[in-house]
């Protein structure tokens, strides 16, 4: 791999991270029940959105269609059930499991070349639309991280009033 593929390839695992960081950190200290608290009139909850991170961002977006993971693709499941974590699921499940897939996601990012094409692409999901690359890949997924990060932001604050950065 040449130095300037991985000066880039570390420049975005360092924006991912901070992103993925971010919606981790804004969630600390927060109970079991303010997890599932719906503030926002489209109902979703602070623990459902780091499921969607989890299987619908970071596993569907390295696992399956970068990577090509059979199982994986297998298992994906089209009824956006991702946004709700059940009763039976507990919070600290739910933040394990996307840890788990970030560990995932680092590592087919780190095995990978920038320029590699999907391995596996959805045409009925996404129509003529597609990224070439795992370089685009990541963009859209730091991009989407960082999107629901401020939705946290904005959820807890709604629930106690606490924020994750403020310049005086």
């Amino acid at each position: 791999m040449e130095a300037d593929d991985q000066a880039e390839r570390n420049a975005l695992l360092g924006a991912l991270g901070a992103q993925r960081r971010h919606v981790l950190g804004i969630l600390e200290g927060l109970d079991d029940d303010a997890l599932r608290r719906a503030v926002l009139p489209s109902g979703w909850t602070c623990l459902g959105l780091v499921q969607h991170l989890a299987l619908d961002v970071e596993r569907f977006w390295f696992g399956a269609v970068v990577a090509g993971n059979a199982e994986i693709i297998a298992s994906l499941d089209d009824s956006n059930g991702a946004w709700t974590a059940g009763d039976d699921v507990t919070a600290a499940s739910v933040l394990d499991t996307y840890r788990a897939t970030i560990d995932l996601a680092d590592r087919v990012i780190a095995e990978t070349p920038l320029q590699a094409a999907p391995q596996w692409w959805p045409v009925e999901l996404f129509g003529d639309f597609r990224m070439d690359s795992l370089r685009q890949i990541v963009v859209h997924v730091i991009v989407e991280t960082a999107t629901h990060a401020g939705h946290l932001d904005a959820a807890r604050e709604l629930i106690d009033q606490r924020q994750w950065f403020v310049i005086d």
